[in-house]
């Protein structure tokens, strides 16, 4: 049994089963890739030359990687077991030679065009094929006769495969010869190390055991190299994804681990020769380390490097851009914060680890000559700068330069070549002062709304493209939110305004009847006023309007616009309704009422009442009928006014009748009255439905639920409702 011979085998046979299964997954990863037009496989940039730049030569990688693991894994299981096998081993050598021979003349076919590999492949076909036949024709001394073909055969395929790798990389451009590079180094150590064992394995007619046992180690090296050469070129599928998160932590934790291996080899050393002190200095020694290696892990510059380090040698993207567009939008729709502006700002500052944001913003967002753009919100809001940023007129030279060229500006990069911004003048606040990193453009579609200048992050802060793209991207996406924050506002205020419209139009609505009804008693007052039936009648009236106008005159300064909801007498309201409606013709008639007393404020409900006979009034020629009926079910109560009046078509029942401010009368009308019966009966929980039609007169039912009805003290006044 040979241990170290197993080990060997055994950790490249690993290393290169893993990179192989790392090369299929992105290979299927990739296949519906694609599968997408012409002009986007075009677009991608290609690394190798154009004939011999293929996805195949990726899967080529990936059957040579395969094969390979197979080999070492045989190898391995013979170093483990103490046995030879002669036609096994010929064959492992032979197969593994062959793979990657194919997988290098494959790289290019303008250097290999068919006929060469074509030809290449019958002599590795040839070569196998020697095997079984020296097994064949040899049967007892097979080990023997095999070995001088074997050492003879491994040295022309690794001068075959040298051949090969320097005509690729000899003819491939120089951003093929960029990807190349690791994996000729990679597999010119395989076909190095093999001239080396079969060199001296032919002058001294024997394969040497060390280097036979250290070969799969030595060939284990390659694998870093092979997985850098398939991450540089875009056409080979090595997608598979390691989340940045794990590779920090598994890296620092490697870091970490390394390090304290060291210290704890030098406090070895220290204790050993450090005399009676040794010891104690050991102990010193790794309690210091341990703390420096806390205090360095803790340091944001430190962590900073770290991951920039791992985004440049790991990954072709600096951020991981599903997870900060995740963060980004989480922390947007974070609950909690009244400003939207401010959570902006937090949320710019985590994905550039900058420690402090500022947001100006036009103030107002207006166009007007005095127009600035004014420091708003911060993050942290306690940062120092919002007292260091100062307002920067919209008209200024900067406002119109980043409006029109949508550019970031480093302001590092400013302070040291300003011709790259076109020369353009910053202000003596921003221009002097070194607290400040970056000045981005906030965009709403071609309009600057306003700026955010963060301040550098600790460590390294080097701006790429990927930096002015992510900032652009996070500029406009804020800008959305705040021109909705500013939408919100108007529209709160819209709404207020709206309320208060509203209310104003029902008031003037209940001045306009309560003055109709004195100037009808003044008109009648030359004709009846020595009539005692009159006086009465007139001092009821102007008892009634009084009441409205002292309840608007309240309603006006704050207090209550009515007295509270209690339960009343529904019948006894409509009567009074009707009453008040005897002054124009035609008179309303209730000859059957249903007694119901309902909760509800006796005084809008009246006024609404009203509203609706005196609109069935106007509709309704002297001659014609307006009959009204009080019906109580065991679910509701029911008020019907029916009226033969003009009536009304479909399409003004549903698209203008309860619009407010939209009259039939013109200007004696102002259009609310509909409007106020419904929602006065929806605001008691009940509905208003209407029926109609040209020439057949309208009725309209006021329905009252029964949780807004109330029993009397005397249950038989209420008959359906037990």
């Amino acid at each position: 049994m040979n241990t170290f011979g197993a080990l060997s085998y055994g950790t490249a046979s690993a290393a290169f089963l893993l990179l192989a299964a790392v090369l299929f997954i992105g290979a299927l990863g990739r296949r519906g890739m694609r599968s997408g037009g012409a002009a986007e496989r075009q677009a991608r940039i290609r690394i190798l030359d154009a004939a011999g730049s293929s996805s195949r030569a990726g899967i080529s990688l990936a059957v040579a990687s395969l094969v390979t693991a197979f080999w070492a894994g045989g190898l391995a299981v013979q170093s483990a077991r103490g046995v030879l096998l002669p036609l096994p081993d010929y064959l492992l050598e032979i197969g593994r030679d062959t793979a990657w021979l194919l997988t290098i003349v494959g790289l290019n076919r303008v250097v290999f065009p068919r006929p060469w590999r074509i030809g290449a492949a019958t002599v590795c076909i040839a070569l196998l094929a020697l095997g079984p036949l020296l097994a064949i024709t040899n049967p007892h001394d097979f080990l023997r006769a095999a070995q001088a073909p074997l050492v003879r055969a491994g040295l022309f395929m690794a001068i075959a495969i040298f051949v090969a790798l320097e005509q690729v990389y000899r003819n491939a451009n120089a951003s093929g010869r960029w990807a190349l590079r690791p994996l000729v180094i990679g597999v010119g150590l395989l076909c190095a190390y093999d001239l080396y064992l079969y060199s001296q394995a032919e002058l001294l007619k024997q394969i040497g055991a060390v280097s036979w046992n250290a070969r799969g180690l030595v060939d284990a090296l390659a694998v870093p190299l092979l997985v850098l050469a398939a991450r540089r070129s875009p056409d080979w599928p090595l997608e598979v994804f390691v989340s940045r998160q794990a590779v920090f932590y598994a890296g620092t934790f490697v870091a970490a681990g390394t390090y304290m291996t060291a210290i704890a080899a030098v406090g070895y050393l220290l204790r050993r020769f450090g005399g009676s002190w040794g010891g104690a200095i050991q102990i010193v020694f790794v309690a210091g380390a341990a703390v420096v290696l806390a205090v360095s892990l803790a340091s944001t510059a430190v962590r900073r490097r770290i991951k920039l380090f791992l985004a440049t040698h790991f990954y072709r993207n600096k951020y991981d851009y599903r997870i900060e567009w995740l963060r980004f939008v989480d922390t947007l729709a974070e609950p909690g914060e009244p400003d939207v502006r401010r959570t902006a700002m937090r949320a710019i500052a985590q994905i550039f680890e900058s420690p402090e944001a500022v947001l100006l913003v036009r103030e107002e967002f207006g166009d007007h000559a005095g127009a600035a753009f004014v420091p708003v919100a911060a993050w942290p809001a306690e940062a120092a700068g919002l007292h260091r940023a100062h307002p920067l007129p919209a008209g200024s030279e900067l406002a119109r330069y980043l409006e029109r060229s949508r550019t970031v500006i480093d302001l590092d990069a400013y302070r040291g070549a300003p011709e790259q911004y076109e020369n353009v003048d910053l202000p003596d606040w921003l221009q002097g002062v070194s607290h400040w990193r970056v000045l981005m453009p906030v965009l709403h579609r071609d309009r600057l709304l306003g700026m955010v200048l963060l301040q550098a992050s600790p460590g390294p802060f080097d701006l790429t493209y990927e930096d002015y793209d992510l900032m652009r991207m996070t500029g406009q996406h804020i800008a959305v939110h705040i021109v909705q924050q500013e939408t919100d506002r108007s529209l709160g205020q819209a709404r207020q305004f709206e309320a208060y419209n509203r209310l104003v139009a029902f008031m003037m609505h209940d001045l306009k009847n309560s003055a109709a009804q004195m100037q009808l008693i003044v008109d009648n007052a030359p004709r009846h006023k020595h009539k005692p039936e009159f006086v009465d009648d007139a001092v009821r009236t102007i008892a009634n309007a009084a009441g409205r106008i002292n309840g608007l005159i309240q309603q006006i300064k704050g207090g209550s616009a009515a007295p509270a909801a209690r339960p009343v007498a529904l019948d006894d309201l409509v009567r009074s309704a009707v009453q008040r409606c005897h002054d124009r013709q035609p008179v309303p008639a209730a000859p059957e009422l249903a007694s119901a007393r309902i909760v509800a404020d006796p005084a809008k409900l009246e006024a609404a009442i009203e509203h609706l006979l005196r609109n069935a009034q106007d509709a309704t020629p002297p001659d014609g009928r307006i009959t009204v009926a009080l019906e109580v079910g065991a679910d509701e109560a029911r008020l019907v006014v029916a009226d033969t009046g003009c009536g009304m078509n479909a399409e003004f029942l549903r698209e203008r009748l309860f619009r407010p401010f939209d009259s039939t009368k013109g200007a004696q009308g102002m259009g609310i009255g509909a409007y106020q019966v419904r929602e006065t009966v929806r605001a008691l929980g009940g509905d208003v439905r209407v029926t109609s039609a040209p020439g057949a007169g309208t009725t309209f039912t006021l329905r009252f639920p029964r949780e807004r009805m109330t029993e009397s003290e005397d249950r038989t006044a209420f008959p359906g409702l037990g």
